[in-house]
């Protein structure tokens, strides 16, 4: 696989902890979106840690081709 899955055109609202590391879902195939699963073996992809700094609600990519990394930069609003 060369592409990504886009399991969804927009992004996944979670609450997340303070100092805890998510590991964002990359390849589209997890069935734990937006975070990984482990589907991704032997397609190329693997997921990108994100660790975050402040508890909260943060915005992770549903389309899989942000610029901004597992955060949602709007990329799916250009998205065919």
């Amino acid at each position: 696989m060369s592409h990504p899955i886009v399991p969804q055109k927009g992004p996944y609202p979670v609450v997340v902890e303070a100092g805890k590391t998510y590991f964002w879902c990359a390849c589209g195939q997890s069935k734990s979106q937006p975070l990984c699963d482990g589907s991704h073996r032997g397609s190329g992809f693997a997921p990108k840690p994100f660790k975050a700094e402040e508890a909260g609600t943060v915005y992770f990519c549903g389309c899989k081709h942000s610029g901004n990394g597992a955060l949602c930069d709007g990329t799916h609003s250009r998205l065919g």
